[in-house]
């Protein structure tokens, strides 16, 4: 998954989404399981204040004593957190009734914690011991059988017992939870992956349909996508027809125009005057502009079309051989080197167009050896595509830099004793361009001037 990808959106968006679920549900569980441990704990207080409460009577000096010992033997060990005592209002000289847990020591809540009650008249807090040892406490006033005196009954349990129980809850519930959330982003990743599955094929059709090896995109998608694939198919079709109405009617203007420029030529060479030698003149300048622009429209069509490739191989070798017979007598090598599988993502007709006019032009300053590479360069970016570089280097005089561009301009030659028309780089700048591609110069390894095409790549 890249970095901004759709699976990887959808894949972040479902993480976050399930983490914070997560997260919650751990702290509301955890929440609700110490709210209940809290609740049970309380519970175990009321019993043992009912017990409390059935087992003090009040003594001759209205003092409360205890009739029978609590069945609880934690009341009895020293600081052992479970504490139970009696005790008679402030300022009163009777005598108050403690645990033996609490040896010569008394709990004294603040007021502020009995301060709140509930229908039953008992206060429930916290607080904590001289050991320090957390205490839930409960507390109520109550008024004994034979005395008008209002006693507080309180009762403590040590809260501290149950840290352990709920630090293994909490640990339990976390790796649980941790599992699931591993488990749901398991879950998502498959659903985004087989969810998105019919993209991915989609876009493998698309290649093959750019590539050359399908001319339509085949195979049924899900309901969402169809639509986008019947569409897709309507606009390589109608791209197809644009081009073939283009190439029909620039061969109908090409027959159209030839006749009536044949026949001005033929009147013109008829009659010798100076309006038939400026007819001819003219009329030769028109067929080199039809020419030229009728060219130009049938390389735009090839351009545009959709799934032209073309192995790049046999190309270049072809040209090499072409140009070694005809520069025989000069002595002239070309050397190509280009694997095997290699495709230019366009006509073959351009990529000869191109290919020829660089290494004809290569052939025409070289002194004995050219040579041309063609290797594939992938982008810069993940999913940049792929193109086609063709070298073509010569061990001829070069081209100094601050002429290189002029040489690209059409009708341009830096030397006049050359053969050549002066359109040859123009065209194949033009065409490369045509495809997205383009040429640049610069100095050859061999000593004279390189020219580097680029052009998409196929495959």
């Amino acid at each position: 998954m890249r970095a901004n990808s759709l699976s990887l959106r959808l894949v972040l968006s479902s993480a976050i989404v399930s983490i914070v679920l997560l997260v919650a549900a751990a702290f509301l569980l955890a929440g609700l399981f110490s709210t209940a441990l809290e609740r049970n704990f309380d519970a175990r207080l009321r019993a043992v204040l009912d017990g409390l409460l059935a087992n003090v009577d009040v003594g001759s000096d209205g003092s409360p004593v205890l009739s029978q010992q609590l069945a609880d033997t934690r009341f009895s060990l020293p600081q052992s957190g479970w504490y139970w005592q009696v005790e008679p209002p402030p300022n009163s000289k009777l005598k108050d009734l403690a645990s033996e847990s609490l040896l010569e020591q008394r709990l004294k809540p603040e007021p502020s914690l009995l301060a709140s009650r509930d229908k039953n008249g008992i206060a429930t807090f916290y607080m904590w011991d001289s050991r320090q040892t957390k205490l839930r406490v409960i507390e109520q006033d109550f008024k004994l059988a034979g005395s008008s005196t209002r006693f507080s009954f309180l009762v403590a349990g040590n809260f501290d017992e149950l840290r352990d129980e709920v630090q293994a809850f909490r640990h339990t519930l976390f790796t649980v939870l941790a599992l699931l959330g591993a488990g749901l982003l398991a879950a998502t990743m498959l659903q985004v992956t087989f969810g998105l599955r019919p993209l991915k094929l989609m876009q493998q059709r698309l290649s093959a349909i750019r590539e050359g090896k399908s001319d339509r995109m085949e195979g049924v998608y899900p309901s969402e996508i169809q639509p986008i694939a019947e569409e897709l198919n309507l606009l390589i079709q109608s791209n197809t027809e644009i081009i073939n109405r283009a190439r029909t009617q620039v061969g109908n203007l090409a027959h159209a125009l030839k006749t009536p420029l044949s026949v001005l030529t033929n009147e013109a060479t008829i009659h010798h005057s100076p309006l038939a030698d400026k007819v001819t003149e003219q009329t030769q300048v028109m067929r080199d502009q039809v020419s030229l622009y009728l060219d130009r429209a049938r390389r735009a069509a090839r351009a545009q079309g959709l799934g032209a490739v073309t192995e790049v191989k046999p190309v270049l070798e072809a040209l090499a051989r072409t140009l070694q017979r005809i520069n025989q007598d000069r002595g002239i090598t070309i050397a190509v080197v280009c694997d095997d599988g290699l495709k230019f993502r366009g006509e073959k007709q351009d990529l000869e167009e191109m290919a020829g006019n660089l290494m004809d032009n290569a052939c025409k300053w070289s002194k004995a050896h050219v040579e041309v590479v063609a290797e594939t360069v992938k982008g810069q970016a993940a999913a940049a595509r792929p193109w086609l570089d063709v070298r073509v280097d010569d061990d001829g005089p070069g081209l100094p830099a601050d002429k290189r561009a002029e040489a690209l301009k059409r009708g341009r030659r830096i030397d006049e004793s050359k053969p050549g028309s002066g359109l040859g780089l123009n065209i194949v700048a033009e065409t490369a361009g045509m495809y997205g591609g383009k040429i640049e110069l610069a100095d050859a390894e061999l000593g004279g001037l390189r020219v580097l095409l680029r052009l998409p790549a196929a495959g």
